[in-house]
């Protein structure tokens, strides 16, 4: 079965809690914080509901979920209290990842500031060798997770990663979390060379060491080391790369995991698109939203052909405008997938239907006319 799902907002409440949402959108895996990923407080990992969550993933089909680390955890840095608090808090959410019955925890391996590269992969290494000696949980693997370059952070390259695993004694407990939109914006070209970038992988770290993939499309085009997320088939990466990495035989069996964004015109009634955008890269639109849905993006194809609005090219021209025009984005910097609501509710089209329901057809509309047959 297909390991895919998303990260969850409520983790914070609990793995139990957790476990609920992450069946509302139809997950078969998942990615939780154990506490609030901007900070160290936590909660006594028993007030997070361990077992009666493992129990509620069980009777929902998930076998294997993904435990990401803090953000504020930076192993690179040369303050030594900044430092030392990386490696304590390391090991704490060590053991409590493995409470859950986790083996991997996603870390984004930090950053150099005001150092250079060379310095933040040995400070990185050394951390982790004193992470990895002062814990016992041996089933729980840090993932280093492939980063987009952006700043000084570590992690922008295959060698990079590697650099770190050859430095590190107990380097069989590290994995690595390989991100979609991370390697794009990090200049690795995958939407022309999917196959070329993962035996590059391959040649540098090992297929072998892959733990974890995120899954996510780009704002930005390749090698742009930015890092912007955005809903699956909005961005520059586009639906059909995704779902080649989704079911590619070379990532069998591997959790995949949603970071996308949440979108809708109000901050305050945003909603995600994890449960469209997994039935998409599983193939089961109909089954979980049912025939009149697939009529509905049907219907959005044939209306924005009569706009002669091509989905992808349209995209990537509305990114470039934001990009090259400042007047254009002070004016309306919205991201393509609002434009595309408003040309579905100025001419009326499901009036019925929420804001979600509607982002969740223009979703199924960016993946193409192929989802129409497939779903």
């Amino acid at each position: 079965m297909l390991k895919i799902g998303s990260h969850v907002s409520s983790s914070d409440k609990g793995l139990l809690t957790a476990a609920k949402e992450a069946n509302e959108y139809g997950s078969s895996s998942f990615m939780i914080y154990t506490g609030a990923p901007q900070n160290t407080r936590r909660k006594p990992i028993e007030a997070m509901y361990p077992e009666e969550g493992k129990l509620a993933m069980k009777a929902n089909g998930v076998e294997e979920i993904v435990v990401h680390a803090p953000y504020i955890i930076n192993l690179a840095s040369y303050k030594d209290n900044t430092y030392q608090l990386a490696v304590d808090f390391l090991q704490e959410e060590i053991r409590r990842t493995h409470a859950f019955d986790v083996k991997n925890i996603v870390l984004h391996p930090g950053a150099y500031t005001d150092k250079d590269p060379e310095y933040g992969i040995q400070r990185i290494a050394d951390g982790l060798n004193e992470v990895l000696s002062g814990t016992n949980e041996t089933e729980v693997h840090i993932a280093l997770e492939t980063m987009a370059g952006k700043g000084t952070e570590i992690g922008r390259s295959f060698e990079e990663i590697a650099s770190i695993i050859d430095k590190v004694v107990h380097n069989e407990r590290l994995t690595v979390c390989l991100d979609t939109c991370h390697i794009h914006d990090a200049g690795y070209d995958i939407v022309s060379d999917l196959d070329g970038v993962l035996q590059q992988f391959d040649q540098i770290v090992g297929l072998n060491r892959l733990g974890v993939i995120h899954i996510n499309d780009s704002k930005n085009p390749s090698g742009a080391r930015k890092d912007r997320h955005t809903p699956i088939g909005s961005g520059f990466i586009g639906f059909d790369t995704i779902n080649k990495v989704v079911h590619h035989e070379a990532l069998s069996g591997l959790p995949f995991i949603l970071e996308t964004p949440w979108i809708g015109k109000d901050a305050k009634t945003q909603r995600p698109m994890y449960e469209v955008e997994i039935a998409l890269l599983r193939g089961n639109v109909s089954e979980r939203f049912g025939p009149e849905f697939l009529q509905e993006v049907e219907e959005l194809h044939s209306f924005f052909a009569k706009l002669e609005i091509d989905s992808r090219q349209y995209v990537l021209d509305i990114w470039n405008l934001l990009k090259n025009d400042a007047k254009a984005k002070k004016a309306d910097p919205r991201e393509p997938l609002e434009r595309l609501y408003d040309h579905v509710t100025t001419a009326g089209l499901f009036p019925a239907l929420s804001e979600e329901g509607i982002n969740q057809r223009l979703i199924a509309w960016l993946a193409g006319k192929q989802i129409l047959v497939n779903a």
